[in-house]
């Protein structure tokens, strides 16, 4: 920042001379350099911004001529004039008072003689030093901008960069206004976005605080930095020039990142998945922040909030860019159901075919219909995308709690990688921690080596029995496990006697040397035919 004359007149060196306002008002013009001059037309060799130290020799020729000179300096954009007393006026004509103070020109009287070569050493010493720092800084934003450039840094991260350099939140948001990632600095999240497109709207483009982004001709966004309040004395005024080389760098390496990322997803849904892994991982902890943020976004405040996973089987593409198209395309089609179905929601594309899903309902009615009907509509969309056999959507419990919700994500993907392997012959529209229990986790693992070696250990010599009897003892053991060994309820669903039933099941224990009545051994035998139901496809699964 340049020194001012009223920094200069508080100098030591200028102390010294004692110095005393003639006129000419405002004290904070701007001194961009200093200039010793006796000419009377010093005027023009000057570019402005000049503090001019004089003895005066200029003002002794009339009040004309003093008017004159005076004015010419003036219209040259001089930021002020010191007059040394005493050698060629010992004091400044009444006219001077006068014109400065009608051209608004700082005139200094200068009552001890000084040496003009200290005032110019301290004040250049200063205004090289700043340049020099002002030079550092523009290398070190340079430099830090190209770096994240280099290593594709994310949305988030940038701007939280250029927030960290200005010590300013910063905001980046798309031609809607909607907020694609920011950073609060001296302030909560929650209060810098409250009445964040009401606030933007205001703010026109040609503000020292707004830089477009993109393209020239084709800006997508703006980078917008919000100073902090007069009455916040932790942060400093931000000067304007750095303000203006971050933003703009910044904005550099945001539009070069749109156009590596341009193929990927966009701008809008990478912001839902930076902020939903934000929350997630608990880099974002504070409840009125996320729910600030997720409105930016579209989120409805004041709901219910569900986490749902949906997880989709279909042809495998080999080829990376067209698997990342047809999630985009699932993503797409899934938000298009939650609009159908007139909710909102954040989504997130996770590794394989998955989609993650924050969604928000309203705080009346019954969440399973509402919910039905959500996941009816998604999954609906989402069997229309190319190369989607079948879709199934893990849902988690509601929760006034965003952040809470975000961290029941994994659990709702459990749910849904379960009740994929599931294939079940009635579908559901979604299902929960439940509806799939053991039966979920064994289909899982089902194809592990052990699993299976299991399975055949526990009832090989049964099945053996049964293929070579022509019996179904199998079926037996199977009703008598679902029944929870009830006897008597058992002889009416086979509609036999009870002395018949009771020679069976010792059969079947004879068989398979255990005892029925032990509740390990129950256990054993049940998980035993439930992975035999889940590999064996002439089995019916139950």
């Amino acid at each position: 920042m340049l020194l001012t004359v009223a920094d200069i007149l508080a100098m030591p060196v200028v102390r010294a001379g004692q110095p005393e306002v003639a006129g000419g008002g405002s004290l904070t013009r701007p001194v961009r350099w200093v200039h010793v001059s006796e000419l009377a037309e010093v005027a023009t060799l000057l570019a402005g911004g000049e503090l001019i130290l004089t003895t005066g020799q200029a003002l002794a020729g009339g009040d004309a001529a003093t008017v004159g000179y005076l004015e010419a300096l003036a219209a040259a954009g001089v930021a002020g004039l010191f007059v040394e007393l005493g050698t060629s006026v010992p004091e400044l004509p009444p006219c001077v008072a006068e014109t400065a103070d009608r051209l608004g020109l700082p005139v200094v009287a200068l009552r001890a003689v000084v040496r003009f070569v200290e005032i110019t050493e301290a004040v250049h010493r200063i205004i090289v030093a700043e340049q020099y720092a002002e030079l550092e800084f523009a290398r070190t934003v340079h430099e830090t901008f190209t770096a994240l450039s280099v290593r594709r840094a994310a949305l988030a991260e940038i701007v939280k960069t250029a927030a960290g350099m200005l010590d300013a939140s910063v905001v980046l948001e798309d031609l809607t206004h909607r907020v694609l990632a920011s950073t609060a600095r001296h302030t909560a999240t929650s209060a810098l976005l409250e009445r964040w497109e009401t606030m933007s709207r205001l703010l026109p483009d040609g503000d020292v605080s707004v830089v477009p982004v993109g393209p020239h001709t084709q800006p997508w966004g703006r980078l917008i930095v919000r100073a902090p309040a007069v009455s916040d004395v932790r942060a400093a005024a931000i000067p304007a020039a750095r303000a203006r080389v971050v933003l703009e760098r910044a904005a550099q390496t945001l539009t070069l990142h749109r156009m590596i990322e341009r193929d990927r997803f966009g701008l809008h849904r990478q912001a839902q998945t930076g902020l939903i892994d934000d929350m997630v991982t608990g880099r974002l902890t504070d409840e009125r922040d996320a729910i600030a943020m997720a409105a930016t976004l579209g989120l409805a405040r004041r709901a219910r909030y569900l986490p749902l996973a949906l997880d989709v089987a279909g042809t495998v593409e080999a080829d990376p860019v067209a698997h990342q198209r047809r999630t985009a395309a699932i993503i797409d089609a899934a938000l298009h159901g939650v609009a159908l179905s007139k909710t909102t929601a954040l989504a997130t594309a996770e590794h394989g075919n998955r989609v993650n899903l924050v969604l928000a309902l309203s705080r009346t009615g019954d969440v399973d219909a509402l919910l039905t009907a959500v996941c009816t509509a998604v999954l609906g969309e989402v069997r229309r995308v190319p190369g989607v056999d079948r879709g199934v959507i893990g849902a988690g419990s509601a929760s006034e709690s965003l952040l809470d919700t975000a961290r029941e994500l994994a659990r709702a993907a459990h749910v849904a990688e379960v009740a994929l392997a599931l294939t079940p012959a009635a579908p559901r529209p979604f299902y929960r921690s439940g509806d799939v229990r053991l039966r979920g986790l064994l289909a899982l693992i089902r194809d592990e080596p052990g699993v299976q070696g299991f399975a055949e250990t526990e009832l090989s010599a049964l099945l053996r029995h049964d293929i070579r009897h022509a019996t179904d003892l199998t079926g037996t053991l199977r009703q008598f496990l679902d029944l929870a060994g009830n006897k008597t309820e058992l002889a009416k669903r086979l509609m036999v006697s009870r002395p018949t039933l009771y020679d069976r099941l010792a059969r079947i224990e004879r068989l398979l040397d255990v005892d029925l009545d032990d509740g390990e051994t129950r256990t054993s035998l049940h998980t035993a035919l439930l992975i035999r139901d889940l590999t064996v496809s002439d089995h019916p699964r139950r």
